[in-house]
């Protein structure tokens, strides 16, 4: 034992040990996440309860638990019971989603074949059984077909007409609500320049008012166009009942699908699940971010994360730079090293306040008031939007690229300078040439651990240009294209969003545990990628001096 601990044997078994203990807990907590959200991918099968007085309750069962021995009878505290959390839907009839059943209440289950699960684009889901098929309020008659064919049918034909709706909304729409506002917004501009000169800009001011009646008169004939779809896909409709009789009947244009889970078939579970997958990663939330996708977050993160990397690199890198290449080394520097060390540890929400403060009402109150004076009092940059919250977060995560880069430039040899500058270069020359492109890997490391902490953070964000549903982009096809102005979603506060602020906590828990399991991955991703480039530039540059 004497010898391990003098030869250090036993503290590298410890620091496996730890290692081991370390991953062991990650990869348990991701499989916790995964099995707490997989609800939201998988089809569960739909059970019918009958209760022992008679009710009858149809839908998904989402959780099992002991009932507590406190709400036992005092003669039944010595068994066991459970009870099941059923997903019940029919929130516009019942006015829940959820309810427990305990087992003493349960008379019978079963699980009918013919049982349908629909999810909608509004009140939830709908748990029932289908009836018939109305087109134009007549009762469509069986065909040759089958009944699952038709409804199929339909349900493609105004899922169709649902999407040229969107399309036209946020395209053609989109695009010139945004014409006619930049248009505006010249007419205040105008008038601005010529407060008490009205007269001497009129005939500008006309033809930009012409130009907005053309547009508005666009805008007519596109909403016309959007009324006459709605009114064609309104005609299609679908007759259910709940486990209990009442009947319902549901638009087809809001339905999402329409699925029997216990009919299900191994490869049909199989499509179910990449059709929820693909709406989860490609498509915009619904029923206050509770179902539909998070591609919104996943865009405004990824971007907020690049502008981030974008702004705190070269700040960090320059800074690292003089730190250790020009300033001169004494007490002024290491007072300098230690403020860098220091703001490492102050609280991310201590940032927020600063990038609120300082680039959003500043910084941005004062470009409001000299290039856009005629917009006041409504903000145009003086208000939170990516931009800001980028180059908050690069100040937040700005000490870990400077320490990382100082030890980078650091581990390089001197005497590698000293034959550079022998044989003639530049002391920039050296650092240009030598010095940086050797360091480039630490300086990677630096970004990576930059882009973790960064993608991960919530509270500055929530004062600096975070929203719970961003309306548009900051991205789109509209000149600057980049509008770094506008506020974005980003998957950190999605979560906290979901599961803090929901009206609907139940029905927020599968997509909170999915949230969170994108994220890690997303940040794992970029991290992977950084490391990645970080190896080859290190196989790249290596030298024997090393």
């Amino acid at each position: 034992m004497k010898k391990s601990f003098k030869s250090g044997e036993i503290f590298i078994w410890f620091t496996g040990l730890g290692l081991g203990v370390s991953l062991i807990m990650i990869s348990g907590l991701l499989v916790l996440i995964f099995i707490n959200g997989s609800d939201y991918f998988l089809p569960a099968s739909v059970i019918n309860v009958t209760k022992t007085d008679g009710t009858v309750l149809l839908g998904q069962i989402t959780r099992t638990e002991e009932v507590s021995k406190y709400d036992l009878p005092e003669e039944l505290k010595d068994e066991t019971y459970k009870r099941i959390q059923l997903k019940t839907g029919n929130r516009e009839i019942q006015g829940f989603d959820f309810i427990w059943v305990d087992e003493r209440d349960i008379r019978e289950t079963k699980y009918p074949e013919d049982a349908v699960v629909i999810e909608r684009l509004e009140f939830g889901n709908f748990y029932g059984f289908i009836k018939e098929i109305k087109v134009n309020g007549k009762v469509k008659p069986d065909s040759d077909a089958t009944f699952s064919s038709i409804l199929t049918g339909y349900l493609n034909k105004t899922s169709n007409i649902r999407k040229e709706i969107n399309a036209v909304e946020k395209s053609e729409i989109g695009n010139l609500n945004y014409q006619i506002e930049q248009l505006r917004l010249k007419i205040k501009k105008i008038e601005y320049k010529y407060r008490g000169r009205e007269e001497q800009a009129a005939s500008e001011i006309r033809l930009l008012e012409q130009q907005i009646t053309e547009f508005d008169e666009a805008y007519k004939t596109l909403r016309h166009k959007v009324d006459s779809l709605s009114s064609i896909g309104k005609k299609f409709t679908v007759v259910c009942t709940t486990a209990s009789g009442i009947e319902k009947e549901i638009p087809l244009m809001s339905i999402v699908r329409v699925y029997s889970p216990n009919e299900m078939t191994f490869f049909s579970q199989i499509g179910f699940i990449a059709a929820k997958l693909w709406e989860f990663v490609f498509e915009e939330p619904r029923e206050s971010n509770t179902e539909g996708g998070v591609f919104p977050a996943i865009f405004g993160t990824v971007m907020m994360v690049l502008l981030m990397s974008i702004a705190v690199v070269p700040f960090g890198v320059l800074t690292a730079l003089y730190l250790r290449e020009y300033a001169k080394q004494g007490a002024m520097v290491r007072t300098v090293r230690i403020a860098v060390n220091n703001l490492a540890g102050v609280p991310s929400i201590v940032f927020g306040v600063f990038g609120l403060g300082f680039f959003i009402y500043f910084v941005g109150g004062t470009i409001d008031q000299l290039f856009f004076p005629e917009r006041l009092p409504s903000p145009t940059w003086g208000t939170g939007g990516i931009l800001w919250a980028s180059l908050t977060l690069a100040l937040l995560t700005m000490p870990v690229v400077i320490v990382a880069t100082e030890e980078a430039l650091a581990a390089i040899p001197r005497g590698i300078r000293e034959s550079s500058l022998a044989l003639g270069a530049t002391k920039w020359q050296t650092i240009r040439r030598i010095v940086l492109p050797a360091a480039t890997p630490g300086i990677l490391t630096g970004l990576i651990l930059a882009m973790a902490r960064g993608a991960g953070e919530v509270a500055p964000l929530m004062i600096t240009g975070v929203v719970k549903l961003a309306p548009s982009l900051p991205l789109d096809s509209n000149f600057p294209f980049f509008h770094l102005d506008r506020k974005f979603m980003h998957l950190g506060f999605h979560i906290y969003d979901v599961g803090f602020q929901s009206p609907n906590v139940e029905a927020a828990t599968p997509m909170v545990y999915m949230t969170t399991l994108l994220l890690i991955f997303l940040v794992v991703l970029l991290n992977i990628t950084a490391m990645v480039i970080r190896a080859r530039l290190r196989k790249k540059y290596k030298s024997s001096t090393f």
